[in-house]
């Protein structure tokens, strides 16, 4: 579903160049969670945003699905994103639209009819447990319901991939633990892949089958999540 191809990333700093990532391959099944877990500057986010080329690959390929991202022109690339959802740590909510609009954003740029955008935000609200949020606005919200609304917006568009880049390292532990029984009842009701990056091993062991450890830019290991044991503080 997912195929990093000897993807690097080097950025020039005002001391030389910093590689970012270097040389990464790695394949993640269709309908999987699969982690990503460093410590901070270990590449981690950086290799999550090439997926949908936020960071676009000095070299090396992408692949979704069957579509090479790193060959399309800047056209279909937005096309094909559309079928690519990101939630992030700081949630990214507008902060002056509703719960109800900041979900309709993305249905309303790509030209979603209102009767279906409504249809659709409720269906999401009643799949992340908001329902009576609707109209609230995200300042009277608690961070795990931010977050959920945040999920919300990323499903609106029926995504193929979810990217989560640190979503839950601003929670506490019960919170934690919901959303990611959220991430998990999406990866089981839809299909969704699911491609989390984290600093978490507490996150990685709760929903991934399978997990990456990053270090200076590097996948130095991919195991099963049951083995994670094995690879301590890795």
């Amino acid at each position: 579903m997912i195929s990093l191809e000897h993807v690097s990333k080097t950025y020039r700093m005002p001391e030389g160049q910093l590689e970012g990532v270097r040389d990464v391959s790695l394949h993640i099944p269709k309908g999987t969670i699969h982690g990503i877990i460093g410590v901070s500057g270990a590449g981690k986010s950086t290799l999550l945003r090439m997926v949908n080329l936020l960071e676009r690959p000095d070299q090396g390929k992408v692949f979704v699905g069957e579509q090479e991202m790193t060959a399309l022109s800047a056209r279909q690339l937005r096309e094909s994103r559309r079928s690519i959802s990101m939630i992030f740590q700081q949630y990214n909510l507008v902060l002056n639209r509703t719960v109800s609009r900041n979900i309709s954003m993305a249905m309303e740029l790509a030209g979603v009819p209102k009767p279906e955008r409504l249809a659709r935000i409720e269906e999401c609200l009643r799949f992340v447990g908001l329902e009576d949020k609707a109209q609230q606005y995200p300042s009277r919200l608690s961070g795990g319901q931010k977050q959920r609304v945040a999920i919300a917006r990323a499903l609106a568009n029926g995504p193929k991939v979810l990217l989560c880049d640190e979503p839950t390292s601003a929670l506490d532990p019960q919170t934690t633990a919901d959303i990611l029984e959220v991430l998990h009842h999406i990866n089981r009701s839809y299909g969704v892949t699911i491609l989390i990056v984290t600093h978490d091993m507490s996150v990685v062991k709760k929903i991934c089958s399978r997990v990456s450890v990053m270090e200076q830019g590097q996948i130095v290991r991919t195991v099963a999540a049951d083995e994670l044991e094995a690879i301590g503080n890795a």
